[in-house]
């Protein structure tokens, strides 16, 4: 298998976390680097009192996101990664798949903004879901039981201008397969991870 970076790219709740446990159960070897996991540790590990510092630990996280890739692709290990990746991320990644010579695929998942936010808050409002996504303040072990009342829940309206002025939904590198995501039921993952496998295996 030719190294490779996969990144799950697109909107928030369209189903990359999803799509990248059908990627490995075919194809196991790829070392998976969530930001989210490691953002989420951070959080745990020292807390934030207020919006600033809660952005100053996703700035840390970045840091260490970017390293633990580099860490990978330094030992021929391919990553699988997802993300609402924007041009925030792409210098950087680009220049880690060109130090590291490994092709990059970008799956773009996209959908109805209208039903992405309902998924969206249904797993915002979930007890699974970690807290510190929706709070301005967190410590370990805090707990609300009615996250409709969280200062940092998303909005309908914060939702549709992120996907409409971020650009996750432009975002590329590497080769690109796009996926409309607004009806599960219409994806075909066979497909898909066939023509993964393709690229998977092609000697350029």
């Amino acid at each position: 298998m030719k190294k490779t970076m996969i990144l799950l790219a697109g909107y928030p709740a369209t189903g990359k976390t999803f799509l990248c446990s059908q990627i490995l159960k075919k194809y196991s070897d790829f070392a998976v680097v969530s930001q989210d996991e490691i953002k989420e540790n951070f959080w745990e590990q020292y807390g934030f009192d207020h919006l600033e510092e809660k952005v100053r630990l996703e700035m840390q996280a970045w840091e260490k996101y970017y390293q633990t890739i580099e860490n990978h692709l330094s030992k021929d290990i391919s990553v699988i990664s997802d993300y609402p990746f924007s041009e925030k991320q792409k210098g950087r990644l680009e220049q880690l798949a060109k130090t590291y010579q490994c092709q990059v695929i970008t799956f773009r998942l996209i959908g109805e903004i209208k039903i992405l936010y309902q998924r969206s808050l249904k797993r915002d409002l979930d007890q699974s879901r970690h807290l510190a996504h929706l709070v301005n303040c967190y410590h370990k072990g805090d707990v609300l039981q009615d996250r409709r009342k969280a200062d940092g829940l998303v909005t309908y309206e914060i939702f549709k201008e992120r996907c409409e002025t971020r650009g996750y939904d432009k975002f590329q590198l590497g080769y690109l397969i796009e996926l409309d995501v607004t009806d599960y039921t219409k994806i075909n993952y066979d497909e898909i991870l066939i023509k993964l496998g393709e690229l998977l295996d092609e000697n350029v």
